[in-house]
């Protein structure tokens, strides 16, 4: 099995970018990642104020996948997520939803043993490891690791993790995949600006959808539900994006019209925040999978 190591990293997604590494359709491999500090920071003496870091969210790359080509769907199998011993949980004033409450900047360096954190010395809890940023280049120019789109990059939703599957648009052939900024636990919303950053190795499996419907945007499948990830500037934004692609998918699959389906969504879907701190904010449309079984069905269901 490949191992491809994250001392290649890129700052940002863009189909300028050269490929590091290359892998086959169907074929296994793990990559390395450094946390979303580039590691910069393995003491509670360090301060993020103090520490110079000139780009965050470094994320291992670019991977070409051999036979992937543009207009495809990109499907990445998470088989698992392995965590270094230690993360960190930085805050400063001005940080997070409730950074005018922050009046002290300090570090906090978070263990993980036996498969959860040790918060403090009475405080422990399950770890829950997702990937925070992973993305396929984008259509157009580029775009920092620090945020999402509809390439995929920082979505910071914590359903992209062991055992499920993600779907990114592919607009460049090879894809020129990318990932990184591993969290141990991560709350919906990434309230105070940080979950547990961690480095760590991902284990992966690429496959592709051709000549399946397009939906603009990054999707996630679990065992239960399809996920809609829309990030936008605002979270109205990204809900009605989110909303409009899932209404689209109900048309087209049931043949419903805009009224029915706008209802079935209403009646059975779910709106969860992804993240609320990032340059844009990401939110996810749930659709079960009771109601809609496959979401790249090419036509009508019924």
């Amino acid at each position: 099995m490949q191992q491809l190591k994250k001392e290649h990293f890129i700052t940002h997604f863009s189909a300028e970018n050269k490929p590091a590494y290359k892998v086959r359709l169907n074929e296994t491999f793990a990559v390395e990642t450094f946390d979303c500090y580039g590691g910069k920071i393995t003491s509670e003496t360090q301060l993020r104020t103090e520490v110079d870091i000139p780009f965050i969210n470094p994320a291992t790359g670019p991977i070409e996948i051999e036979g992937v080509k543009k207009g495809d769907i990109l499907c990445i199998n998470i088989q698992n997520i392995e965590l270094d011993e230690a993360g960190v949980m930085v805050l400063y004033p001005g940080m997070g939803v409730l950074g005018e409450d922050v009046k002290e900047t300090d570090t906090r360096i978070i263990r993980v043993k036996d498969g959860h954190i040790q918060f403090n010395s009475q405080l422990q809890f399950p770890a829950a490891p997702m990937i925070g940023v992973i993305g396929v280049a984008p259509e157009k120019g580029a775009v920092l690791c620090e945020t999402p789109g509809d390439h995929g990059g920082n979505m910071d939703t914590r359903w992209i993790t062991t055992g499920s599957t993600l779907y990114l648009p592919v607009f460049h052939d090879g894809a020129l995949l990318a990932l990184g900024d591993l969290h141990a636990a991560m709350g919906d919303g990434e309230l105070d600006g940080s979950g547990v950053e961690i480095g760590g190795k991902v284990t992966l499996q690429c496959t592709k959808l051709a000549g399946a419907p397009a939906i603009g945007m990054p999707a996630v499948e679990t065992d239960r539900a399809w996920f809609l990830i829309s990030s936008a500037e605002t979270v109205e934004a990204a809900t009605k994006k989110g909303m409009r692609a899932a209404a689209n998918r109900f048309r087209a699959a049931f043949g419903l019209g805009f009224n029915d389906a706008y209802r079935l969504l209403s009646a059975t879907c779910s709106l969860e925040i992804s993240q609320i701190v990032n340059p844009l904010v990401t939110v996810r449309i749930a659709v079960p999978k009771a109601v809609l079984p496959d979401l790249f069905a090419p036509g009508p269901l019924l």
